[in-house]
């Protein structure tokens, strides 16, 4: 808006201005037309100063306004031409596109501007707007406690010490029953385990796929990524003699041979997403150290997206 518009509008009579000063200075205003017998008020202008956005001032000015315009002014609701930088704003100060006054009430008392979004916000009648933080965290607090007294939830459970060997590979195999708290959380056996929401394609039962049949098709998977032609770099762990800096920059590296091991171990990928979630790690190295224009940087896009066809080509995921 131009400068002489804004201060018309600030210093006209029949428009009200609310401030939020900061160390004597005005970081932020708004700008609006009440009109008392339609119960509603036009907001005309609204601003925070570029430097003070993002810190909550607007949505703090916002509430205060709504609750002196319900409280002293005797509105009931706010309209507003938003322009496209302003619409998110006001979304989240409750404003919808949706008008759900009756027509008569407002046409022909705002004025019209092109290219704005015409808002409304109705006022809540008993909601305490400026002590909206208070209240969430009240009744947060009520909520949690009574979660507490209907679950264990708040309970943190120590972590299962696994020794590992090699590659990361536990010495022992993890059951599901094991977990601290998960019976408490009300698992049982019935539930299924942990791919009991997937189902592979070419399989004779019905049911999720056992441990051993995971692992043949993790196993058939990890072939074809490891014969194909863009699997070269992925092969074995960066040589620091090599790329000496690599693993200041790669804190949790993985490769294709420590892949193959944890697979061979039968005790390490105990899901598909556990498989899946090393083989991204890698190809999201690959972009993280190198640039796009590297082939390392294209070998991992191309080997990438034929890693993921090959899984949605072969598991189908069950809602439950």
């Amino acid at each position: 808006m131009p400068k002489e518009y804004i201060v018309r509008l600030v210093m006209d009579r029949s428009h009200k201005s609310m401030m939020i000063i900061k160390m004597n200075q005005v970081v932020g205003g708004i700008t609006y037309r009440p009109y008392p017998s339609q119960r509603f008020g036009e907001i005309a202008f609204c601003a925070i100063t570029a430097d003070e956005q993002v810190k909550g001032y607007g949505t703090r000015l916002m509430n205060h306004l709504k609750q002196h315009a319900r409280d002293d002014d005797g509105l009931t609701h706010f309209l507003t031409y938003a322009d496209n930088n302003a619409v998110g704003y006001f979304i989240k100060q409750g404003f919808t596109k949706e008008i759900t006054m009756e027509k008569d009430r407002w046409q022909g008392y705002i004025k019209d501007y092109d290219g704005g979004t015409l808002m409304e916000c109705k006022l809540d009648e008993k909601l305490p707007y400026i002590d909206l933080p208070a209240l969430i965290r009240r009744q947060r607090q009520a909520i949690e406690e009574r979660v507490r007294e209907l679950s264990n939830c708040h309970v943190i459970y120590p972590g299962i010490e696994i020794p590992k060997k090699e590659f990361g590979i536990p010495r022992r195999p993890i059951r599901i029953e094991d977990i601290p708290g998960l019976k408490d959380a009300g698992w049982v056996p019935e539930q299924g385990g942990p791919n009991s929401r997937i189902r592979l394609m070419n399989s004779t039962t019905d049911g999720p796929p056992s441990r051993q049949a995971l692992h043949v098709f993790l196993r058939t998977v990890l072939k074809a990524v490891f014969e194909h032609g863009d699997a070269w770099p992925f092969k074995d762990p960066v040589d620091p003699r090599e790329v000496p800096d690599y693993y200041d920059i790669i804190k949790d590296p993985i490769d294709l041979k420590t892949i193959s091991k944890r697979l061979e171990s039968e005790m390490y990928y105990l899901t598909l997403e556990m498989f899946s979630a090393d083989m991204k790690r890698m190809f999201a190295n690959a972009r993280t150290y190198n640039s796009p224009d590297t082939i390392y940087y294209k070998c991992a896009n191309r080997l990438e997206g034929f890693f993921t066809n090959k899984i949605q080509a072969a598991v189908q995921t069950v809602n439950r």
